[in-house]
């Protein structure tokens, strides 16, 4: 028999920014990731208004190690390239996938042409713990394209997409290390509808626009509610219509040690990182 999980708390995102291309919001940060585990950061850019310009702005190369970033488009458009050789274009509805695992060396940019251009930019940007013996691992790259991600008109409207894991009958494309969910729900107005998560994950919901209600409390554009380990089911509705991103996942019960672009597991692992990153162990971009 199925139970509902009850809320445990509610955070409102704050103002953030990277680059000189991503404004936005934060909603959590590897520092404060504990409740979120296995997810380690999650920042909303946008909806943003990109001026045109002849030099896509964004952030420049960069270097990550022992986890991995997952970028998903609502609008507008993004171009990555990286030390492994691995270039991209984002769209919308497309989903990157990168696993930094040893380390690697990227920059994230306002795709060129989108750039020229200008216009309307929304997009989020996950971070997602890595087991410590999948920390070490090559540097992996996943390109899913809109048209490859999981999805379902629901009953009473609007759509449900599962970029990894199972849910409602759905098996999302991305290849994870350790069993997590990632979906993005739209919601008409009026609408209501109840998912299955295994009660042994954490569970989250993030509130990308709009107003939806999860179970009994009401949450607006930038706030995310976790719930409870006491249930395997939430129900999420709107009066008015909203676009919900669901996260859930298996904690890693490991230690954690961050510091910037490192996520590993002693003090030790991060010094490591950094001589390998100033030493030119994770390559680099010509």
């Amino acid at each position: 028999m199925s139970t509902q999980r009850t809320i445990s708390t509610i955070r409102t995102a704050t103002p953030n920014s990277v680059g000189d291309g991503f404004i936005g919001l934060n909603a959590f940060h590897p520092q404060g990731s504990r409740p979120f585990n296995p997810f380690l950061l999650l920042d909303h850019h946008g909806p943003m208004q990109v001026q045109p310009s002849e030099r896509p702005k964004g952030v420049d190369q960069h270097p990550h190690r022992g986890f991995e970033t997952v970028t998903i488009v609502y609008e507008g458009a993004l171009e990555h390239r990286d030390s492994a050789g691995n270039k991209g274009k984002l769209f919308s509805g497309d989903v990157q996938w990168m696993t930094a695992a040893s380390g690697i060396i990227h920059e994230e940019k306002h795709e060129r042409e989108f750039s020229r251009q200008g216009g309307r930019l929304d997009f989020v940007q996950l971070w997602v713990n890595l087991p410590a013996k999948d920390k070490m691992s090559p540097p992996r790259y996943q390109d899913i394209a809109s048209s490859r991600i999981a999805t379902a008109t629901l009953p009473g409207g609007g759509a449900f997409r599962v970029i990894a894991g199972d849910v409602a009958g759905l098996h999302g494309p991305a290849n994870t290390f350790s069993p997590i969910v990632v979906a993005d729900l739209a919601l008409t107005s009026g609408q209501s509808e109840t998912l299955v998560i295994p009660a042994s994950y954490n569970l989250m919901v993030y509130v990308l626009s709009g107003e939806a209600t999860l179970n009994d409390a009401s949450l607006t554009r930038g706030q995310i509610a976790l719930t409870n380990p006491d249930g395997d089911t939430i129900t999420v509705s709107t009066a008015t219509g909203a676009k919900v991103l669901i996260l859930a996942g298996e904690p890693i019960q490991e230690p954690l040690a961050v510091y910037g672009p490192f996520v590993m597991n002693t003090r030790e692992e991060i010094m490591a990182a950094f001589d390998d990153f100033q030493n030119g162990r994770m390559g680099s971009l010509n």
